[in-house]
């Protein structure tokens, strides 16, 4: 007996993936070698509703029996589950999704099995236009560029210690003086950003993201002092507004850092030591603050976030922190859209309420429709679970767009032989799958950020525990090569896969580093890898003139062992990409469905064949494009 369902597959379900509310759905069950079952049903789960319908044997095909059976999506959005149940010989067995539940081809079982998931969002559920076919650059502002004349540090700040641009960071405790701090600034700047904001234009770059700029007492920033102040190191409020307005008139929006699930200890709110002029939520019971917070113990047990006690977590139902956060006239939120930004990336997205991130979403569209909402969520955001509760990130009431950890993950475990083709098109489409298209078409595509080890580092292939090693450690001359050849194939691969393309500042000349804070370091003005950063602007071209890139299908095209293709198109436009990552392979690549019988190269060579079947040679660790 052989039990099939393909969730990726067309034939097995129709419409692919997410759907809006009221849709109507096709699903389809196969059975080989069954005999006449007793009975073939379609389970599904709507909430705490669960449903039970009979599949209609419709045809045969080569000895294999098709059931069907058609439900509609109800007129609520959330998540709809469903498996099969069948009986053969007075037995019942189970199919559904696989174990890791990626979607696609599911498991035989002779217990409940896993559940699929068909997403339902809300039919007017929308993303920005000017973000999905963007191409984003995320800025750590102290380690970008100090834009002062002198080279100075702004502002008169006492409480940090000033190093040397291009000195490693301090990561030891006795580096602070005991207590590992981060408290070493490089004096990079708002004013830096703006005088580089000619380079990004060339590179191509439609939208900048910013790591927190607001006054704190760490260079990353995270641990918020003033929500409504930029930090005097980089600038002041009117540099803000004046670096906004510079990027509009190049076509470059901005968007901030919003840290909204906990502030710094030594902060307005908090003021755990008495450095600003406030009563802090630790100084008194009768701070206007203190119900922004969760003590245990007044004052000196709270709750913090991750037990960090720099960092106390706030209480985000506290109605006075909604008014300030979100809702009042010049609530944080709306304040700095008002000075220039075009939307939010949200810290820690998963430790803030889903209503608090509703009133955000209904605050932030009101004051511009057109404003972004991305979230920091590490798995597939679609079904993510956090304190026991199912999210509704992508429903159409909450967020615009994640950052897609899925996707690096997948392009770097590939990239380093660590899985096959077909495992990585499992994964992929399995987002494909799961995302609402106005979210899988706006997600935030990337290969490194301030938390994560550099991409070049990364397929260096060196593990390394030792923080001393770290921070000196640099690939020989081979490895370098060859984690470059790797890496010219990722961002290739990126920047044609549906979502938005994101640069961590320096990726694109060549920058190594260690996880935090070893990949937080300077940029190495004058130093740049040049062959490295023509690639990076030959793809964001090629994106940026490219429709079929910014809104057009993706299918894969070819999986097998170590190479992998793909095709995006729209009526106009096709472009087909082959990656390999293997010894040198031959693909044989069949376009006839597509109707593509001729292919042009970059070079400009011309593959014609009748029968549409290529044979495209693919050197190790190499990634070619076709238009047709």
């Amino acid at each position: 007996m052989k039990a099939w369902h393909n969730s990726h597959s067309l034939i097995y379900r129709m419409p692919f993936g997410a759907v809006t509310s009221k849709s109507e759905i096709r699903i389809r069950f196969s059975l080989a070698d069954a005999g006449i079952p007793d009975f073939v049903n379609l389970v599904y789960e709507w909430g705490e509703e669960k449903i039970v319908k009979n599949m209609n044997f419709i045809f045969d095909a080569a000895d294999v029996c098709f059931y069907e059976s058609t439900i509609t999506a109800p007129k609520d959005t959330g998540l709809l589950r469903y498996w099969f149940q069948f009986g053969i010989n007075k037995n019942t067995y189970y199919y559904g999704n696989n174990e890791e539940n990626l979607g696609g081809v599911g498991i035989l079982s002779e217990s409940c099995p896993n559940k699929y998931q068909i997403t339902v969002y809300d039919e007017n559920f929308e993303t920005p236009k000017w973000w999905r076919e963007g191409v984003c650059y995320q800025i750590f502002p102290d380690r970008f560029y100090n834009g002062n004349e002198t080279k100075e540090f702004l502002g008169n700040r006492t409480d940090i210690i000033k190093r040397e641009w291009g000195d490693t960071p301090f990561y030891k405790p006795e580096q602070f003086g005991g207590k590992y701090l981060a408290n070493d600034f490089f004096g990079g700047n708002l004013i830096g950003i703006e005088k580089k904001l000619p380079y990004l234009k060339e590179l191509g770059i439609s939208c900048i993201y910013l790591n927190p700029i607001f006054k704190a007492y760490s260079n990353h920033r995270y641990d918020t002092g003033n929500y409504k102040e930029i930090d005097e190191v980089l600038g002041t409020e009117k540099d803000f507004e004046r670096l906004c307005k510079k990027a509009d008139n190049i076509g470059i929006k901005i968007i901030l850092d919003g840290v909204f699930n906990h502030t710094g200890s030594d902060s307005l709110y908090f003021n755990k030591f008495g450095n600003y002029q406030s009563i802090g939520a630790y100084q008194s019971k009768e701070s206007p603050y203190y119900e922004w917070f969760n003590f245990t113990n007044y004052p000196n047990e709270y709750e913090s976030w991750w037990g960090i006690d720099t960092l106390p977590q706030v209480n985000e139902n506290s109605e006075e922190l909604r008014k300030y956060i979100l809702t009042d006239k010049d609530a944080v939120v709306k304040k700095w859209l008002k000075s220039g930004a075009m939307g939010w990336r949200l810290d820690v997205v998963d430790e803030i309420p889903d209503d608090f991130v509703r009133i955000l979403r209904s605050e932030v569209k009101n004051e511009n429709k057109d404003a972004v909402i991305i979230g920091e969520v590490w798995e597939d955001a679609s079904n993510k679970v956090a304190y026991d509760k199912l999210r509704e990130y992508f429903l159409g009431k909450e967020l615009d767009s994640v950052m897609n950890y899925p996707l690096k993950n997948a392009l770097v475990d590939f990239a380093l032989l660590k899985i096959d083709a077909l495992e990585f098109d499992r994964r992929i489409m399995s987002i494909k799958e799961n995302y609402p298209k106005p979210c899988y078409y706006a997600t935030l595509n990337f290969l490194s950020t301030h938390d994560t080890e550099r991409i070049l580092t990364v397929l260096g292939g060196k593990n390394i525990d030792n923080k001393d090693e770290k921070a000196s450690a640099k690939l020989s001359s081979d490895d370098l090569a060859n984690a470059k050849n790797k890496l010219k194939c990722l961002v290739t691969m990126q920047f044609l896969f549906p979502g938005v393309p994101t640069i961590f500042y320096a990726d694109e000349v060549g920058v190594e580093g260690y996880q935090d804070p070893f990949c937080r370091c300077c940029f190495p003005w004058g130093k740049e890898d040049n062959n490295l950063l023509e690639h990076y602007k030959r793809v964001i071209k090629l994106r940026n003139t490219s429709e079929a890139l910014k809104n057009g299908e993706f299918e894969t095209v070819y999986k097998f062992k170590n190479s992998y293709g793909f095709i995006r198109y729209n009526d106009n436009e096709k472009i087909i990409a082959l990656s390999n990552f293997g010894d040198e392979y031959e693909i044989r690549l069949d376009m006839a469905r597509y109707g593509v019988f001729e292919m042009t190269d970059e070079t400009g060579n011309v593959y014609n064949k009748e029968d549409g079947v290529f044979y495209i040679n693919m050197p190790k660790d190499s990634v070619k494009i076709f238009k047709a």
